[in-house]
């Protein structure tokens, strides 16, 4: 059974609480991608989405210095590295999530994985499949 570690994306983009939501925009829209984990002193204290962005910053009329702590989701969810594939494909489907961030042991983010990481592996392509849905 393949382990989430072996697919993951180990280069994780964070960013501070304390960046602004133009910053972070920014960055998604360099790197191509929807969420950002959000770390303060070497630990994962949430995560800042697209979505974060549109409905708790720009919908409120909130300007762009609007700090990243004041629209980021807390309490994300997220896998453990040695879980499984099948595992962390449950909370995503469950939670309708198209990217996971994932943590060793030591609860230090070691990676995140996205529906595109599913959905280029062979062997994983069920998988991606069945989350399919999520991206609708």
């Amino acid at each position: 059974m393949n382990k989430i570690k072996d697919v993951m994306t180990r280069q994780v983009d964070v960013i501070s609480p304390d960046a602004s939501i133009a910053e972070a925009a920014q960055r998604m829209r360099t790197g191509d991608f929807g969420l950002l984990p959000v770390g303060e002193n070497d630990r994962m204290i949430g995560a800042v989405s697209d979505r974060d962005i549109v409905v708790r910053a720009v919908a409120e009329g909130k300007a762009a210095d609007t700090r990243v702590r004041e629209v980021m989701s807390e309490g994300i969810l997220w896998a453990y590295d040695d879980d499984s594939v099948e595992d962390a494909v449950k909370i995503m489907s469950k939670h309708q999530v198209r990217r996971l961030p994932i943590i060793n042991h030591d609860k230090r983010l070691v990676g995140i994985v996205a529906l595109g990481d599913l959905a280029v592996n062979k062997e994983l392509q069920p998988a991606a499949k069945a989350l399919a849905g999520i991206s609708a």
